[in-house]
């Protein structure tokens, strides 16, 4: 079928699918609204109901991949407007973030290696925690799948952005550094998204810390990479 092989179908198709999403969502506040996750489930159903494999949807959909770098660097401009708290508090964060790329990595090897996943996939599991442009640049450094990689962080922010906002009820954290490094950390650009919804202080917070879990993730994939090898 021509339509299921056209690249500008499936970039106004995955564009439709994310307005439409929107709209859902605005109507019916829940975790399975969310436009990440909706987006995606409208878009798979499409490609399978067209018999659409992943390279002839991509052909439409690489352009949009081209905007999350643009994107992750758009998250400059909270940061800048809250530097002052940033500043104020930086060790904290520097610590925080430290600790919480740890956690990440630590618990992504330790799931992957008791479920028996193979190592191409173990490595594409590996920095589901880190927002989307570092984790497929990180797969791709290791030898992992980048698109695998994308997936899983696609996974992990959903279900962070929405049980964070659940935890966020429960958990004693009364000052916006608190919560949006919960958010920005456990679930980068989704947790942004949601930190933003909560207070622009939240947001900023949420924002800083995914880019320097994101810088940390950078970093650290060439030695992960080295003791593959």
């Amino acid at each position: 079928m021509f339509v299921s092989h056209n690249a500008a179908f499936w970039l106004v198709a995955t564009l439709a699918a994310y307005v439409l999403s929107r709209i859902a969502n605005h109507y019916v506040r829940s975790w399975w609204t969310s436009p990440l996750l909706l987006t995606c489930v409208l878009c798979l159903g499409l490609t399978l109901a067209l018999h659409t494999g992943y390279r002839e949807y991509m052909r439409g959909g690489q352009w949009l991949l081209l905007l999350l770098g643009p994107a992750t660097v758009a998250f400059a401009l909270p940061i800048y407007e809250h530097r002052a708290l940033l500043r104020r508090h930086w060790p904290t964060l520097a610590l925080g973030v430290a600790f919480g790329c740890l956690l990440a990595f630590g618990g992504a090897w330790l799931l992957s290696g008791l479920l028996g996943l193979p190592q191409g996939m173990r490595l594409s599991v590996l920095p589901r925690s880190f927002t989307t442009p570092f984790a497929m640049a990180f797969a791709r450094d290791v030898g992992g799948a980048p698109d695998l990689a994308a997936v899983c962080v696609i996974v992990t922010g959903v279900l962070g952005a929405s049980l964070g906002g659940m935890l966020l009820k429960f958990l004693p954290l009364r000052s916006a550094l608190a919560r949006g490094a919960m958010l920005g950390m456990g679930a980068h650009g989704a947790g942004v998204a949601r930190a933003r919804e909560i207070g622009d202080e939240e947001g900023a917070v949420a924002g800083l810390v995914m880019i320097l879990a994101g810088v940390t993730c950078a970093l650290v994939g060439p030695a992960i990479a080295l003791l593959e090898s």
